[in-house]
Formats: C-alpha cells, sequence, structure tokens
C-alpha cells in the first residue's frame, strides 16, 4: 500500500528531494512525501480507494500535476514524474555557440535479430550553433561527425559498418546536418528541421530537441544543454544490406535510433582546459 513514483529531469537525472503533494477530489491534502537522494518517492500511507491529484514540486522547476487512480490494495503507483526547469522556454543568449564533444555524445542504436539492440557511438564530431537574436526560428546548427570513428565495442562490426555496405567511410568521410528552421513543440521542446547528409544522400531530418538549460562551466564560460533524437531508416540513405536468418528474421533492423546529448560553449571558440 502507499504512493510511489521517481521523480526525473527531462535528461533523466533525478530531482533529490522533490517534494509529492497528493489532494483527494474536494482539494483536501491525504499525503506529503519527500523524494530521497535517488528521486524515488515511497510512502507507506494508506489512500482510501478513488481519484487522487498528484502534484510535484522542487526548487529551480515548474510544478506537475496529474492524476492517480488508489485502487482496492491502497496503492497508488505514480510512476515516473518528468520536471522541466524553470524558466525552460527561455532560450540561450543570442549569438554564436560551439559544440564541445568532450562534454557531448552521439548516439545510434539498431536492433539486432529481432530480439535485442546494438548501441554505437561517434567519437568524432564538431559543430556550431547560432541563435537568432530576433526570431528564435531563423536560428541555425551546422554539425559534422567523422564517419569512421562509429565504435560499437566489438572490432569486426565496426569494420564493417565503415564499408561499402553501410557508412562507406572511403567515398564519404563525413556525415553532415545543417538545419533549415525550428518551430516550438511544448514548453521547452523544439522541433529543428534540417537535411542529413549520410552515405552521399541528402534527405530531410526533424530531430525532437529538449533544451535543458544554460548556466556558468569552471572555466569562466556559459554552457548551454540539449538532448535530441530522431529516427532513421536505412534504406533512405541507401544502406540496404542485410542478412536474412533461417527464421526469416533480418539480423539488423531496418530504422536506427539517433540520441544526441549536447553541451555548447558559448562563442566560437571552445575552453583550452
Amino acid at each position: 500500500m502507499g504512493l510511489t513514483a521517481k521523480i526525473r529531469t527531462r535528461d533523466g537525472w533525478a530531482v533529490s528531494h522533490a517534494v509529492v503533494t497528493v489532494t483527494d477530489m474536494t482539494g483536501t491534502q491525504v499525503l506529503r512525501a519527500e523524494a530521497d537522494a535517488e528521486g524515488a518517492v515511497r510512502d507507506t500511507t494508506e489512500l482510501a480507494p478513488g481519484a487522487y491529484t498528484v502534484i510535484v514540486t522542487a526548487v529551480g522547476y515548474a510544478p506537475a500535476a496529474s492524476s492517480a487512480i488508489v485502487t482496492a490494495s491502497g496503492r497508488a503507483e505514480v510512476g515516473t514524474v518528468t520536471l522541466a526547469r524553470q524558466g525552460g522556454t527561455e532560450l540561450p543568449p543570442p549569438g554564436p555557440w560551439t559544440i564541445d564533444p568532450v562534454h557531448s555524445s552521439v548516439a545510434a542504436t539498431a536492433q539486432h535479430l529481432g530480439i535485442s539492440s546494438v548501441h554505437g557511438r561517434f567519437t568524432e564530431f564538431g559543430g556550431t550553433i547560432e541563435i537568432a537574436p530576433d526570431d528564435v526560428a531563423k536560428s541555425r546548427v551546422e554539425a559534422v561527425i567523422r564517419a569512421a570513428s562509429i565504435d560499437t565495442g566489438n572490432t569486426m562490426r565496426d569494420t564493417h559498418l565503415k564499408s561499402g555496405d553501410f557508412l562507406d567511410i572511403e567515398r564519404h568521410p563525413e556525415i553532415t546536418y545543417r538545419s533549415t528552421g525550428l518551430t516550438q513543440a511544448g514548453s521547452d521542446r523544439w522541433t529543428v528541421h534540417g537535411e542529413l547528409s549520410l552515405h552521399g544522400v541528402v534527405r530531410p531530418v526533424d530531430l525532437d530537441l529538449a533544451y535543458l538549460g544554460t548556466g556558468a562551466d569552471p572555466w569562466g564560460g556559459t554552457r548551454a544543454a540539449f538532448r535530441a533524437t530522431a529516427e532513421l531508416r536505412r534504406e533512405d540513405f541507401a544502406m540496404n544490406y542485410n542478412q536474412v536468418l533461417q527464421a526469416g528474421i533480418a539480423a539488423i533492423g531496418t530504422t536506427l535510433r539517433v540520441e544526441l546529448d549536447i553541451q555548447a560553449v558559448q562563442g566560437d571558440v571552445l575552453p583550452q582546459a
């Protein structure tokens, strides 16, 4: 019996010591609990079956409210509650920003044998972000990834991915992305419209972008953090290789999920630290 919940930021970090308040349909508070250092809430207060409102607050974050149904067991499983940083809709200051590859990651996941996933990342990349001063929709992003830097943790697999069956790094050493527009998709979420050049093919690709906030770094600079995702179809980029197993299952899935965790430093140069 009781209430369980996990409190997280949009980028998946625990929000420690968030406060969860539960009220019944009359607005009366029936439970108040504090999350632990891992962002977890476990309260054993017995609740009568019925509908409740759950409000989550934390210093520096916008409050979140949701409905919860308590079953006959007296248990309320709220699940994961995601909090947005207070003022998260404010974009970084206008001007140039430089992607810091040391504190960023470019990862991709493909389905393997229909039952599991293969995870890879590119270790060499860079790029710039230009925040437009007047019209945010005119902001620009450009990024370049060195195709040969693919790393899936398996040398034989990486060699195959670099071959003509996939990335063909000899003919197409760079993967590039250039934005063409930006539209708001939520309080601190945006859709970046752009063109991806991969394996010699240029296709429009949208990125689902979450802006995670801006803050000072230890080197006297200002940093902005973003998380972006996209789903690509291999056939859209002329990578049609596959091996079909006896059971008729493809060895490698036809889609690729891309996840970007980006830190950008204000200005057009990176710190020397």
